[in-house]
């Protein structure tokens, strides 16, 4: 290589990086300006750029998978219906198609064309989570997606710099929270001239007039980076399966997945039909999660773009719960999304040495509460009933690693962040009795399963309230693997002693309170190769019970609560 093309490399790589933390400010609006807990203090949003023809360049760190995958699919949509050509500054186009974007209708993606010296240089791009859309809400009890909200189509929310006042008035008066709702859609529209502000400034700096020569730098550094990882893998088809809890009967997620010299396919043939619930999954977001889990184990450092996705190839049959069609109801669709990454590790657990991680809890457990005379009976509680709606996330355990022990409470694979129980109770009236670790729920190996969560939570004032429920991994706990134990199965209650589904709008009286037990993941390897020490450490931070020490590791404690090395030598036959 010259000198002048290694100079160019870097200059390169250097506007690479850039573009990245350009990228990155662009994200931190969203969560410097969001109206909703949900983006401000979850993060559960995408942002990212985009090149004319709608090949995703860089996405922002902050983020969930599920969203900048899906939006990485979304943007040619925007482009079919709005070719850059006719595009004028100051347009800012919107939709919440679940079948263009990021596969329900509760997230909005908002897209802005970035204008430099007269043309069209860049899209910014975003999906976010907003708290309600109207209809049922966020819940899987429909029959039909015509249920389950507003469906924008792809429309201008500012045209030339005005804002679409009809769309708004609209959206207004369909959604629950429409302060919040239209104020996190404002919001939106703001990332992205963050974005292109500092994009412009950048290609200012850098004294260029646009990103394509950037972009397929990008594109093809990123795509042959991540080919060079896959032929480094072993050659093959290799199958796994899932069986979780569904909505009225278990569903099936079946995976053969194919490494070839240069790519990876996933087919999903012989996973479960459609269900007739909201627990459907959209093309876009199949894609978007089964990237996400092959990229976890094959190219985790390699940029996330156009490039480096398209080795990653699937197919999902039409028809089945993975590939539906309209009119199914998805409004859950991250029940049976976040499932695939376990459904992929499974799978190249047989192909890379040392192993996959065990399978965790995995489903983020959103707690969507919904309040108010409409709701609740009034002869069910004597004072007055304040009108709400209220989301939280919440996780379970992640499964075991082969070295180390899995993370509590910890969301994978969505990414999004805990939220504070303050921050909800401050807009909310419902006050968290309880929230903590849930002892033994992390599955027993030479490394845990991570721990699950306990959460109690009532009205406040004893006011009673409804719970969208969309919980799983109550009936199929997380598997263990090489020889380590199960997680811990979740639960859904009333403190009162009255067990709940785990799916489905259900009421939870007056003076009562909602509890929940999220699952744990499942340990890697044989519990009794586990250092004594380490579960002794285990025991005295209320990670592991005494009983589980002696019976699932072999250690015996001692009054102290050290190790009795004679009595766990005898237990562990040696």
């Amino acid at each position: 290589m010259s000198v002048n093309a290694a100079l160019m490399k870097i200059r390169m790589q250097v506007m690479w990086n850039r573009l990245i933390s350009v990228v990155e400010e662009q994200a931190q609006t969203l969560v410097r300006t969001a109206f909703s807990t949900s983006v401000r203090e979850a993060g559960d949003l995408a942002a990212a750029v985009f090149d004319r023809q709608g090949r995703m360049l860089a996405q922002a760190v902050t983020g969930t998978p599920g969203h900048i995958n899906a939006m990485a699919e979304a943007i040619v949509h925007f482009i079919g219906k709005y070719p850059v050509e006719r595009m004028e500054p100051g347009d800012v186009f919107i939709t919440n198609d679940p079948w263009k974007t990021s596969g329900h209708l509760h997230d909005i993606t908002v897209v802005t064309p970035t204008f430099h010296r007269g043309k069209v240089v860049a899209l910014f791009a975003n999906t976010c989570h907003v708290v309600d859309i109207g209809g049922r809400g966020f819940g899987p009890d429909a029959r039909q997606v015509y249920e389950e909200g507003i469906n924008i189509p792809i429309v201008h929310l500012f045209r030339k710099g005005e804002p679409n006042e009809t769309l708004m008035e609209i959206i207004r008066t369909n959604v629950r929270e429409p302060m919040q709702v239209v104020g996190d859609i404002f919001s939106f529209a703001a990332s992205n001239d963050t974005g292109s502000k500092r994009l412009v400034a950048m290609l200012e700096e850098f004294g260029i007039d646009d990103v394509d020569e950037l972009g397929e730098f990008i594109i093809e550094s990123s795509r042959a980076a991540t080919v060079e990882r896959i032929a480094k893998l072993r050659n093959g088809t290799f199958h796994n399966a899932l069986v979780m809890d569904g909505y009225d009967e278990p569903v099936k997620l079946q995976a053969a997945l194919t490494v070839g010299d240069d790519s990876i396919h996933v087919d999903y043939e012989g996973t479960s039909p459609a269900s007739a619930h909201g627990i459907n999954v959209v093309l876009n977001y199949t894609k978007a999660y089964t990237c996400f889990g092959v990229k976890c184990v094959v190219a985790p450092d390699i940029p996330n773009n156009y490039g480096s996705l398209l080795p990653i190839t699937f197919s999902a049959p039409e028809g089945c719960i993975l590939n539906v069609q309209r009119p199914f109801a998805v409004a859950a669709r991250h029940i049976i999304g976040h499932l695939l990454p376990d459904t992929i590790l499974g799978c190249l657990h047989q192909v890379v040495d040392g192993g996959c991680q065990a399978e965790g809890s995995a489903s983020l457990w959103n707690i969507q509460l919904r309040g108010g005379p409409s709701v609740s009976r009034p002869e069910s509680y004597a004072g007055d009933i304040p009108e709400f709606e209220m989301l939280q996330f919440n996780s379970g355990g992640t499964g075991a690693r082969p070295l180390k022990d899995g993370l509590s409470a910890t969301a994978f694979p969505s990414g999004v962040r805990g939220m504070p129980v303050e921050a909800t109770e401050a807009i909310t009236p419902v006050i968290f009795w309880r929230k903590e670790l849930r002892p033994d729920s992390g599955g027993a190996g030479r490394s845990r399963g991570g721990l699950g969560q306990i959460i109690e939570l009532g009205g406040a004032g004893g006011i009673p309230f409804d719970v969208l429920a969309m919980f799983e991994r109550v009936d199929h706990p997380p598997r263990g693997r090489e020889g380590g134990g199960n997680g811990a199965a979740g639960r859904v209650a009333l403190a009162s002693g009255a067990t709940l589904r785990s799916k489905g709008q259900q009421s939870i009286p007056a003076h009562d309170s909602l509890v929940l037990e999220m699952a744990g993941g499942g340990g890697f390897g044989d519990p009794r190769e586990r250092d004594a020490h380490q579960v002794a450490e285990d025991v005295r931070n209320g990670f592991v019970s005494r009983d589980s020490a002696r019976d699932d590791y072999g250690v015996v404690l001692d009054a102290q609560g050290r190790v009795d090395e004679a009595a766990t030598a005898a237990e562990r036959g040696g």
